[in-house]
C-alpha cells in the first residue's frame, strides 16, 4: 500500500519531495533519495494562496524546465558575479535565488547560469555588461541573484534571461517570467510554467524558481577512475565537453579546465576566467 503523501500542517497541501530536500540542505543534512512523495512543484504558491502550474517535477517522469528562444540580445563574456546592481542604477529592487535539480531531485552543484535582462526603462546594454553576469550553484544546488525588475519594452512582458548549464551537459536557455503582469496575456512567448513566486520585501520583491535540469543528477561513487580516463587535449574546439583538470591550447598558450562544461563560441579560455586558468 502506497504510504500518504507528507503534508504541511496548516495549509493542507502536500509537502513535495523537493521541498524536504531543501529543507535538508538549509539544515546542513545529507540529502536522500525519498522513495515516496507527491510530484515535486518547482515553486509553492502564488498570489492569494492560488498554486502556480505545475513547472518541472524531478522525477515521477515528468518534464524538465521549458526552454526559451535566446532573443537577440545574448553577449558571451559576462563578468562572474551574483549582484547585477550597479551605483546608482534605477529599478525596483530583485532578488531571485532557487535551486537547480537534476530528474531524481538531486541538488547540482557547479552548475553555470548566466543571467541577461532589460534595465528599467526597457533597454539592454550591448556596448557593455549592465545587467549581466554568470554564477554557479553552491554545494546544495542553491543560487541567488541580486538585480531589479526588469522594464518593459514593446512586444514584450516583463522576464530576466537565463542560460543553465550542469558540468559537461548541454545549455538551457530559458526565461523567467512575473505572475500577475498584464502583458503575460498577449506576450505570445509567455509560458506559465516560467512564473517566478514573487512576493513584496521592504521597497523591492524577492522571487524563486528551482531549474530542473533533464540530466541524472544522481550522486556518483564519489572518487575518480583508477586510472582516471585520458583529458581531451589539443586544441581549444567550441561545442565540446571538457571536465576540470582538462588542458588545452589556445593561441599558442596552455589553459587548465577549472569548471566542467561544454564550450560555445565566445568561452575561449583567455574570456573565461572562471573556466580557464592560463598556465
Amino acid at each position: 500500500m502506497t504510504p500518504p503523501p507528507h503534508r504541511d500542517v496548516g495549509s493542507g497541501r502536500p509537502i513535495s519531495r523537493k521541498s524536504l530536500l531543501k529543507a535538508a540542505v538549509a539544515a546542513g543534512a545529507a540529502v536522500p533519495l525519498l522513495s515516496s512523495g507527491t510530484v515535486a512543484l518547482a515553486r509553492d504558491s502564488a498570489g492569494q494562496g492560488r498554486p502556480l502550474s505545475v513547472t518541472p517535477a524531478c522525477d515521477d517522469g515528468d518534464g524538465p524546465t521549458h526552454d526559451q528562444i535566446e532573443g537577440p540580445y545574448f553577449k558571451p563574456d559576462s563578468p562572474l558575479r551574483k549582484n547585477l546592481v550597479d551605483s546608482g542604477m534605477q529599478g525596483t529592487p530583485l532578488t531571485v535565488s532557487g535551486y537547480v535539480f537534476g530528474r531524481h531531485c538531486f541538488p547540482l552543484s557547479g552548475v553555470l547560469l548566466d543571467f541577461w535582462q532589460a534595465d528599467d526603462a526597457g533597454d539592454y546594454d550591448m556596448a557593455g555588461y549592465t545587467l549581466r553576469g554568470h554564477q554557479f550553484t553552491e554545494a546544495g544546488g542553491a543560487f541567488s541573484l541580486t538585480t531589479i525588475v526588469p522594464g518593459l519594452y514593446p512586444g514584450r512582458t516583463r522576464h530576466i534571461h537565463v542560460k543553465v548549464q550542469a558540468p559537461g551537459e548541454p545549455v538551457l536557455t530559458t526565461q523567467l517570467y512575473f505572475p500577475g503582469e498584464p502583458r503575460n496575456n498577449t506576450d505570445s512567448l509567455f509560458d506559465p510554467a516560467l512564473l517566478m513566486n514573487v512576493r513584496g520585501a521592504g521597497n523591492g520583491k524577492e522571487g524563486t524558481f528551482d531549474f530542473v535540469l533533464d540530466v541524472d543528477g544522481t550522486p556518483g561513487p564519489g572518487n575518480p577512475t583508477d586510472p582516471p580516463t585520458d583529458p581531451p587535449s589539443g586544441a581549444w574546439t567550441p561545442g565540446r565537453s571538457y571536465t576540470a583538470g582538462d588542458r588545452v591550447t589556445y593561441q599558442g598558450s596552455t589553459y587548465l579546465c577549472l569548471q566542467a562544461h561544454t564550450s560555445m563560441t565566445g568561452w575561449e579560455p583567455p574570456n573565461v576566467t572562471a573556466l580557464w586558468r592560463r598556465e
